[in-house]
Parts: C-alpha cells; sequence; structure tokens
C-alpha cells in the first residue's frame, strides 16, 4: 500500500505535545480466567474484578506477537465487560477489542487504547485489519492515537480527549497514513487527521476537525468541518438517508451474552446512543451457532442454519470445502476477532438467498488456491424483491485476493439483492505478500452490484485486474470511495476496455443502462509501477441527468515516466502524471451531472414561469419543485395517502414524453404509488395516461406516446408513515 507523504505536515505545524503513554510490559501472560469462556482461547473475556496486572499483561503480550503480524494466522479478541479498567494498551493486526455493555459508556478504558506504527517508523499505510468499539477511551495523557489505514473500523466510541489518527516518524515528521472508518462516535475533544490522506466519517461528532489532505466525507455528523471543496477537500452529507448500525455481542442485566441488533433508521444525524441507547432488539446467544476454527466445518455450519440459527465466528482461519449458505430471513453472522473464511475448492465462501433483512459484520474472505467465479454473494443473480422496509446489511467487510496466501477469483463480491446497505468494506487484491503478480493472483472485479437501491458507505477498493467497482443496478448511492487501480500492469496493450478502444479500466464504471446513479466523495490513484501505462478517466457514468458525482479526486502517487490518469470523470478533469507541480499530482472535478444526451428522451422543459400547487400543501411550497435547486423541496406536510396529488401549470400547451421526479437528499420521500393525468384547461382530465410504484428516490415516468399538454398532475396512490417530498419536477421532450 504505497502512499506518499505530504512533507509540509510537521509535529510543529500541527499540534504540539501529540505523545502518547506506552505500557512498556514485555512479560508473557500470566494465567487467567480471560480466555475460558464459550468463544475458544483466542478471546479474552475480561472483567473489572480481575488483576488489572493480568489484563495488562495479556494485552501487552498479544500486541507484542501482533504488532508487526502482517500476514500471520493468529487472530484475537479482547472483551470487556461493563466497568472501569485502569490498563494501558496497543492494538495489532489481527486484534478486536470491544466492550460488552449495551451501550459505550459501560465499559472504560482509562489509562488508553491506542494504535502507534512504531514498528514500521511511524508510517500507519500498513496498519490494517484491526477494529475498536463499543467503549469509553479516557487516557491519562488526554490523548488517543489511532494511526490506522484500511480495514480498521472504529465504532461506537466515546473518546475523552484528543483522537489523533496518525503517528510520527523518528524525525518527529507526521508519518503517512491511508484511513480509514469511524462511525457511530463521539470525540470530546478535537479530531486531528494530519497526514491521513482520506477519511470517512458517518453519525459521529467532535469539538473540531483540524484538518484534510485528498479527501475527506463526512456523512450525518454533527459539527462537521467547513469549507469547499477541493481546498479543503470536504464533502458534507446533512443526513445519512438510511442505515442499520452494526450488530454486537453485550452482557445483559442478567449476565447473559446477548447480540444486540440496531434498527433500520433513515435520515440520522448523530450517534445512535447519544440520547439513550440504540434502537434495536436483543438475541440470545442460545439462538447462535458458535463456531470454531478448529471444530467447525461448512457442513456442521450449514446444518446450524438450517435449523434456523444465527451464526458467530470466533477468531481463527476457517478453510471451507462448500459454500456457506443463508437462506432464511433476518439471519446474523457476526464474526469476532477478525476471523477469516478461505474457500478451498473454488466455491464462493457465502452466499445469501433474496431474502429479507440479513446481517453480516465482522469477516475477512481470503480467494483460495482454486479460482472462484465469486467470494462473496448477496441473492442469486435476477434477483428481484423488494427488501426496502428490511435490507440486508453489511458491516466492516474485508475480502483479499493475495496477500496472506495465494489465491484467485473472478469476482470478490456481487451485490444481486435490492435494497442492500453496505456499511464499510476493503476489497483487496494483494499489491505485497503472497501471490501479488499480474498472472498470480487475478481478481477481474472488486465489486459487482447488480442490485436496484443498493447504498454503500466507506467503499475501499483497489487493484484488481479490471474494473475495480462495475455497477449495473438504478438508483445506486456511494458516500465516499478510495480506490488505488492495479500497480502492475505490464503494458498498455494488455489493459484495455471498451473493446481495445479506452485506455484502461475506470476504478468507478457505472453502466451505461443505468438511468439513475449519485456518489459523493471519491478519491482514484494510480501507481503504474512496472510501465508507461494511461487510464483514460478514473470514474466513468452514462451521460444521462439522473447520474450526478460530488468531489471526484484523482491522484499520481508515483509510477513509471509517461504514466498518467488522463481525466477524473467521463473526459472532463485535468490529467495527473508527477508528483511537481502540485497540479501534476492533484486533479478534481467538484460536480458532474449528465447531460441527457445519453439516453434521456431529450432535453428537459424551460420551466420558466411555471407555476405549481397541491393537495395538501405544507411551508414546503409547492414552488421549490421549479427553483432549480436540489436544496429545497415539496412536501405534502402528512404521511402519504392515496388521493394527495400535485399539479403544474405550464402557463401554455407543451409538448413532452417523460416525467422526472428527483426526490434526492429525501430518498425515502417518494410516491408508494402514483398516476399521471394531463389537461389542456386544468378542468377536464380524463384517464390516468400512465401510473406505476415507485422504487427509490428518483421516479422516472416515460409515457407511452408523447403529451400535449398545458397541466399535468400526479395523483398518489400508495401509503407510508413519510411524507411525500420532491426536490425537482422535470419533463422531457
Amino acid at each position: 500500500m504505497l502512499k506518499r507523504m505530504i512533507s509540509a505536515i510537521s509535529m510543529v505545524a500541527i499540534v504540539a505535545g501529540l505523545c502518547t503513554v506506552n505500557p512498556g510490559v514485555t512479560a508473557a501472560a500470566p494465567i487467567s480466567e480471560g480466555n475460558n469462556t464459550i468463544f475458544g482461547p483466542n478471546v479474552y473475556v475480561f472483567d473489572p474484578t480481575m488483576s488489572t496486572s493480568d489484563i495488562q499483561g495479556i494485552t501487552s503480550s498479544v500486541f507484542s506477537r501482533q504488532e508487526s503480524n502482517q500476514f500471520g494466522s493468529e487472530r484475537d479478541a479482547f472483551l470487556f465487560k461493563p466497568g472501569s479498567y485502569n490498563v494501558n494498551f496497543q492494538v495489532g493486526f489481527y486484534t478486536h477489542v470491544a466492550g460488552l455493555g449495551q451501550n459505550p459508556g459501560d465499559v472504560s478504558i482509562n489509562g488508553g487504547l491506542n494504535v502507534d506504527a512504531a514498528w514500521h517508523n511511524g508510517n500507519a499505510t500498513l496498519n490494517f485489519w484491526r477494529t475498536i468499539e463499543n467503549l469509553t477511551i479516557a487516557p491519562s495523557s488526554g490523548e488517543t492515537k489511532i494511526a490506522v489505514s484500511q480495514a480498521a473500523p472504529l465504532r461506537r466510541l466515546h473518546v475523552k480527549g484528543q483522537l489523533s489518527l496518525f503517528d510520527f516518524d523518528n524525525s518527529w515528521n507526521a508519518g503517512w497514513a491511508s484511513g480509514g472508518f469511524l462511525a457511530d462516535s463521539v470525540v470530546d475533544s478535537q479530531v486531528v487527521p494530519a497526514s491521513q490522506q482520506q477519511w470517512f466519517s458517518r453519525n459521529s461528532q467532535w469539538s473540531n476537525w483540524t484538518n484534510g489532505v485528498w479527501n475527506m466525507v463526512f456523512v450525518g455528523t454533527n459539527n462537521p468541518p467547513v469549507g469547499e471543496f477541493p481546498e479543503p477537500p470536504y464533502t458534507v452529507v446533512e443526513k445519512t438517508p438510511v442505515i442499520r448500525e452494526k450488530p454486537y455481542l453485550y452482557i445483559n442485566g442478567a449476565g447473559q451474552y446477548q447480540v444486540f441488533v440496531p434498527a433500520l433508521q433513515t435520515n440520522t444525524q448523530g450517534a445512535s446512543w447519544l440520547n439513550g441507547s440504540t434502537p434495536g432488539q436483543s438475541i440470545s446467544i442460545d439462538q447462535f451457532y458458535i463456531a470454531r476454527p478448529e471444530t467447525s466445518t461448512a457442513a456442521s455450519i450449514n446444518n446450524a442454519l438450517t435449523q434456523g440459527k444465527h451464526l458467530i465466528f470466533t477468531p481463527g482461519i476457517y478453510h471451507l470445502n462448500d459454500t456457506i449458505h443463508i437462506a432464511n430471513a433476518n439471519t446474523v453472522v457476526l464474526g469476532i476477532g477478525i476471523p477469516t473464511l478461505v474457500p478451498d475448492t473454488g466455491k464462493a465462501a457465502i452466499s445469501v438467498a433474496d431474502v429479507d433483512g440479513v446481517k453480516i459484520a465482522g469477516l475477512t474472505i481470503d480467494a483460495g488456491p482454486v479460482n472462484s467465479p465469486v467470494l462473496m454473494e448477496i441473492g442469486p443473480a435476477g434477483s428481484t424483491a423488494n427488501h426496502a422496509a428490511n435490507p440486508t446489511s453489511l458491516h466492516d467487510i474485508t475480502i483479499r485476493t493475495g496477500g496472506a496466501t495465494v489465491g484467485s477469483n473472478d469476482v470478490s463480491m456481487k451485490i444481486n439483492s435490492n435494497h442492500v446497505i453496505g456499511d464499510h468494506f476493503w476489497i483487496w487484491r494483494a499489491d505485497h505478500g503472497a501471490g501479488a503478480d499480474w498472472n498470480t493472483n487475478v481478481s477481474k472485479n472488486g465489486l459487482i452490484v447488480n442490485g436496484n437501491d443498493v447504498t454503500l458507505y466507506g467503499l475501499f477498493n483497489e487493484h484488481h485486474n479490471e474494473y475495480q467497482t462495475l455497477w449495473n443496478g438504478n438508483n445506486g448511492r456511494t458516500y465516499f470511495y478510495q480506490s488505488e487501480i492495479p500497480y502492475d500492469v505490464p503494458s498498455q496493450s494488455e489493459w484495455m476496455s471498451s473493446g481495445g478502444a479506452i485506455n484502461g479500466f475506470a476504478s468507478y464504471k457505472v453502466a451505461d443502462s443505468v438511468t439513475n446513479h449519485e456518489a459523493w466523495g471519491l478519491g482514484v490513484y494510480s501507481f503504474f509501477r512496472d510501465a508507461a501505462v494511461k487510464l483514460n478517466s478514473s470514474i466513468e457514468v452514462p451521460d444521462v441527468q439522473g447520474v450526478k458525482i460530488h468531489h471526484a479526486t484523482s491522484i499520481w502517487l508515483a509510477g513509471v515516466p509517461g504514466s498518467e490518469i488522463t481525466h477524473v470523470v467521463n473526459n472532463t478533469g485535468g490529467t495527473v502524471y508527477a508528483n511537481s507541480p502540485a497540479e501534476a499530482m492533484r486533479q478534481t472535478v467538484s460536480e458532474f451531472s449528465g447531460s441527457g444526451s445519453g439516453g434521456e428522451t431529450g432535453a428537459a422543459l424551460d420551466r420558466t414561469g411555471w407555476t405549481a400547487s397541491s393537495e395538501p400543501s405544507s411551508g414546503d411550497i409547492a414552488a421549490n419543485l421549479l427553483d432549480g435547486s436540489m436544496d429545497t423541496r415539496w412536501s405534502a406536510g402528512t404521511a402519504m395517502l392515496p388521493g394527495q396529488f400535485l399539479t403544474v401549470d405550464m402557463k401554455s400547451s407543451k409538448v413532452f414524453s417523460k416525467l422526472v421526479m428527483d426526490s434526492t437528499g429525501s430518498n425515502d420521500d417518494y410516491a408508494r404509488g402514483y398516476e399521471v393525468y394531463v389537461s389542456a384547461d386544468g378542468a377536464s382530465w380524463g384517464s390516468a395516461i400512465a401510473s406505476g410504484t415507485g422504487n427509490g428516490p428518483v421516479i422516472t415516468v416515460n409515457f407511452a406516446s408523447a403529451q400535449t399538454a398545458r397541466y399535468i398532475k400526479v395523483v398518489q396512490t400508495g401509503t407510508a408513515s413519510n411524507w411525500w417530498s420532491i426536490r425537482e419536477l422535470n419533463l422531457y421532450h
């Protein structure tokens, strides 16, 4: 994972006194009851009545083993029962630290809980594969240091004091860092990213966020930083449109293990637990099959799933001779301690039926020695069910092709079901480690999305041989994207798309058939190590009005002279080709919106002078439908009911063939059902010329034949608790 440091950032330029007290304990862990639990010997469950020196010894001993163990086979989890702990420890590779309270305030680490990069001289670009969640960190130094890059999620944390997201090298320069992910968390003081090149934060808050380098995205956060992209490189989305927080293990008031499954929520801002417990439901531990790597097989796991059990994977590596099939709605699959699944026979590691409400969290999947067509598949090909009310959600999923072990696959993850929520993925074809070679650890695509209405938060997807991300479904939404294209392309002739017509494969490719797609905060980086290779555009999308890209960045990290990314989005945006001058290294496109020429019926009609009215009406006036701004909206002001309607007067007769109602930004407020009427005089309406059912924030209605009318009316025929609202209404011919 090659990243370039921004040399202007130094200790003096950032903040004085950013030091962390290290525990300094190196003795072997003493015997304790910490790992004598139902979860096996690699899960340490700590109780506040245990000896502080015992806990300190265990955590320090494990860190000593895991500090630089980048591709090791050991896996560990530290689980803290409710209470306070006066310990100070570091978190190394393949280590999961979590509180077992219902809320983050139930467990407090009062000395320190940190991730440094001392093993790599302050360079945190290889600090992967670790998790910290569901507790309070109250550092004695006043600072918590979490110097990480990909696949190191921070969730449900209350950090008292400052949070620093980098480490210093031996010369007190801010070391490189390439993270990261923070969700559902509160930091009492400031966050100092310093040399962090990109970061994604969701539903969190802090006193202030101090800087940014290339691409930092904030969704549903309180007190986000202020500034206009690209300088500073901030992308702010006020509310999280739809999310289910990650399930987690806890101990209830009776001392029993439970898994808490947070409820689906829409249009949220801030941490889910800030004003009371996170909404959701608990599942007793006896409803789970607890998988252990030394005893569990694909057959035993599938047998338990068939019987209706949920599934917990404990730490370890699971070699599978068959696919784990999840066929029951609402199944919960939870990984503890970075468990790793390896399909040894060329099958998928996990497949999910086209059912409601599956939750999968905290898993790593490694490609096996026999090529797999796909490693993780959500819904079979051709899935069509509507899961809007109870979507499948995927949290903290890492998929690797090579690195730890030699392996290959065609596609790492394929999402066929509709309405899936992805909440932090790192999909990585290895650029170093075992099998890291163009013809050995082959992965054509990291992610293919075929389902409609799929929403992804924090998508990291890197180094695959062709398109990193290929999006075929409609109404897709991505909030933050980070991608390095492959380092090891051997020649331009071996890396051409569109039948050899286009240089390279775009990192983020939205298929030509897609009519609606939106993405925020995308960064695509190049290091063509082995040949003078060119990529025509980092991002390719269809040129239709329903497709929008907000805040895109191309970066030239390094490479053979003559290599370049020629454009940012669709032949727009400048070329990156060197480290200096600055514009040769970084190019941006602030806003890209399709023009309508790529498959639209025609240009949008001029709406000058048009008026609109509605029944019912609200403070969100109907004129907002026609004002050209996505920052305003019309709304009915009440729950959706059949018979509600809105009317547009075009002031003179117009010819049109298509209606588009765009509710983006109020994503769940689209009409659940509709009928469209036209009139010459606003009194005689006749029969409906079109009807249908909305299934996403942008509803496109193509009429069977061109219409000529002055008035158009849309009548709600569905029912929902949401208010019916539309940001912009357009007609096309």
